[in-house]
């Protein structure tokens, strides 16, 4: 079954439980938060694309991955039972940094417009 297959890997599991917190996410910022390369970050979501798990969205030149509303219920009750785990607390805590530090910096760009 492909879908334990994917939960057997905890790089799996950290992307999984990012996509469930944040419901999408583009590569890039899965691979600042993770800390993984581009080719282990696409290997990772090519491998849940394909046991049916993860879905693509693509606009322009962005791809977003979000998961399967047909597993959506499952996958979030297994990682109900690793939530509180060091690794993917961290892994939230880098996202909500990261996206703090873009909002601050679309509000930068956002007032320097109107002072202009």
């Amino acid at each position: 079954m492909p879908i334990f297959r994917s939960l057997s890997d905890e790089s799996r599991v950290r992307i999984l439980n990012l996509l469930i917190e944040k419901k999408e996410m583009c590569i890039t910022d899965l691979e600042q938060i993770l800390d993984f390369t581009q080719t282990k970050t696409s290997r990772h979501l090519s491998y849940l694309k394909n046991s049916g798990i993860v879905n693509i969205r693509k606009h322009d030149q962005w791809v977003f991955y979000s998961i399967r509303e047909e597993v959506y219920d499952f996958v979030n009750q297994v990682l109900n039972y690793v939530k509180k785990d060091p690794v993917l607390l961290a892994d939230l805590n880098t996202y909500n940094i990261m996206y703090s530090n873009r909002e601050l910096a679309i509000y930068k760009i956002e007032s320097k417009k109107y002072l202009a």
